[in-house]
């Protein structure tokens, strides 16, 4: 079964400056070990000012490869891009641009399934495992109980024989890493911000939820999930 570790931060400020340092702190720990860490990170607003923090971390960052969680179907020059957002904040300047990073291909491909397919073989390449496993795997959480792009009442969630595929949601076609992908990871951190994520986290946190209307349960390491969530979040 499925625990979690739950720390309370004051607020979102307070949360990003966690998350940073114990991202950081785990890819240090896994660089003592290995030549190579890979890192899969999510998108969203919530973790954006972690990851402008990480970057100015000094880490040997020319030995990171970072991928995403997920990603919006749309150009990578698009506000909308997780890849954008990434670029302007942890690959933006400072120690953190040395990474390597591995953008999620998208309108330079005919269509979304044919981009879903070659995400699946670059993080197949790339990480060893089948599934393919990462040393850190970031996400977020919907008001929804999604997480990644596996939204409730779509196809993505179900899943299982491939490790990205199209996910729809918020009337956006999307690339999403599958439930066996992050479920292999061998650290998950959900980061989760404010008011309107308290229902979603209580499900997340309850042993009988349903996977189907909370498709972030789909996510089932070995390691207890960290959940690192503000008080907002986390308040009645």
């Amino acid at each position: 079964m499925t625990t979690y570790k739950v720390e309370r931060a004051s607020d979102p400020e307070d949360l990003a400056r966690r998350a940073a340092q114990k991202l950081a702190s785990h890819i240090d720990l896994v660089l003592d070990q290995r030549d190579r860490v890979q890192i899969a990170l999510s998108g969203g607003s919530t973790p954006a000012i972690a990851y402008r923090l990480l970057g100015q971390e000094r880490l040997p960052w020319d030995r990171v490869d970072v991928f995403l969680g997920d990603e919006r179907w749309v150009d990578a020059r698009d506000d909308a891009s997780n890849a954008r957002m990434l670029r302007t904040t942890l690959l933006a300047e400072g120690p953190g641009s040395q990474a390597a990073f591995h953008p999620v291909p998208t309108v330079e491909l005919p269509n979304p399934e044919a981009s879903a397919e070659a995400y699946a073989k670059l993080v197949q390449e790339t990480c060893a495992g089948d599934p393919p496993v990462f040393d850190l795997m970031v996400l977020g959480l919907g008001e929804d109980g999604h997480t990644a792009s596996l939204f409730p009442g779509t196809d993505a969630p179900a899943v299982v024989d491939r490790w990205a595929t199209v996910g729809k949601g918020k009337g956006l076609e999307r690339i999403t890493l599958t439930a066996p992908v992050l479920s292999s990871a061998r650290e998950v951190i959900f980061l989760v911000s404010g008011v309107g994520k308290q229902v979603a986290l209580k499900r997340l946190l309850d042993s009988a939820e349903s996977a189907e209307r909370t498709p972030a349960r789909l996510v089932q390491p070995r390691s207890p999930i960290l959940v690192l969530a503000d008080e907002a979040a986390l308040l009645g």
